[in-house]
């Protein structure tokens, strides 16, 4: 499927921050764009771009931390044939591609001090030098930078040049993180479970049942918008029944019983583990905290709903076979058949 760079959420939070970006994008200013992981910073960027009076120049991507810290300067301001060992002819940077257009500098924080020089001086001065040459070339390019880290903090501690930091932060675009973006989940998960039933091919789209309404609610999406994107089509292509709601969400695809568990080496283990006539117990894990058993006042009320939420999720993710479902919980088909009676869950 092609990407769509589209904007989908209706929070105050997320239209506000969009709205900021719509405003900074007439003004021939660097702007830094600062969100965590996934929560949409390079679409910030190329609005930027697309609704700014270079629309019709070049829009060039460098995610800095991707790059060796040798390599990043000859990266951006080019290098000259023989400048260091391997280059062997003339490299145009990426400043010069991006010449009378854009330049959006992904993971700003992870620049080396000798890059944000150079840096500051094309912000500065509007020029750059190739590695191995002395002679400065003008170039017209805007910056947008992106980066998760806190760059004034960075600065109080000498690991960001302040100067740079004062000359980038003209405006300041912040993006909320998913999970202060109320009522966007739902949102988004229908849009990302739509177009995926669209590369599907689904004759319809049936939409999300209770279960997996409930948990996208709950989950906290530390990746955002990306991690949805993942975990909705995930859902949908592993669901593969367009004639039900998509009731069965997977957060963690590594989670299995089958996962691998890491050995310790018999370095790392206690001395009196080592010993060849006595076999070591194996270490009790501390009971994790329950807290909402604190609040349980009905004894029997609570151990009836929460037998229920056994059920229900039992039942989804053996996409409603009774028979699997009855299996994966030990149970005989007449056991079950009689829970889901007393519950209320046959259909």
């Amino acid at each position: 499927m092609e990407r769509e760079n589209q904007f989908v959420g209706e929070s105050g939070a997320f239209l506000d921050a969009v709205e900021k970006a719509s405003r900074a994008a007439t003004l021939d200013r660097p702007v830094l764009v600062i969100g965590e992981r996934g929560t949409g910073k390079e679409l910030i960027a190329e609005r930027l771009h697309r609704l700014s009076m270079r629309w019709d120049g070049p829009l060039v991507t460098l995610n800095c931390a991707a790059m060796p810290e040798t390599l990043i300067e000859a990266e951006l301001f080019g290098h000259e044939a023989g400048a260091f060992t391997g280059a062997t002819k003339n490299r145009v940077g990426r400043f010069e591609e991006a010449d009378g257009g854009t330049l959006f500098l992904d993971e700003l924080g992870t620049l080396s001090s000798a890059a944000q020089e150079r840096l500051l001086r094309a912000v500065e001065y509007g020029e750059i030098t190739r590695i191995g040459s002395s002679r400065p070339q003008k170039v017209d390019v805007r910056i947008v930078a992106a980066t998760n880290a806190d760059l004034p903090k960075m600065a109080d501690e000498g690991k960001f040049r302040a100067d740079l930091l004062d000359r980038l932060s003209f405006e300041v675009v912040t993006l909320p993180p998913l999970r202060y973006r109320e009522g966007d989940v739902p949102v988004l998960a229908d849009y990302f479970g739509r177009r995926m039933a669209a590369e599907l091919e689904w004759e319809q789209w049936p939409g999300f049942g209770q279960l997996a309404s409930e948990a996208l609610a709950r989950h906290q999406w530390p990746g955002n918008v990306r991690e949805l994107r993942n975990v909705i089509e995930r859902a949908v292509y592993q669901w593969g029944d367009y004639t039900r709601a998509v009731d069965h969400i997977v957060f963690d695809p590594f989670e299995s019983p089958w996962k691998p568990k890491e050995m310790p080496s018999r370095q790392s283990l206690p001395v009196e583990t080592q010993s060849t006539d006595e076999k070591a117990e194996p270490a009790l894990a501390a009971p994790s905290a329950e807290p909402e058993f604190a609040a349980v006042d009905d004894m029997k009320e609570a151990v009836e709903a929460f037998e229920k939420r056994i059920l229900e999720a039992a039942l989804a993710k053996s996409r409603y076979n009774q028979r699997q479902t009855a299996k994966a919980l030990n149970l005989t088909y007449d056991q079950l058949r009689h829970s889901l009676k007393r519950h209320d869950l046959l259909g």
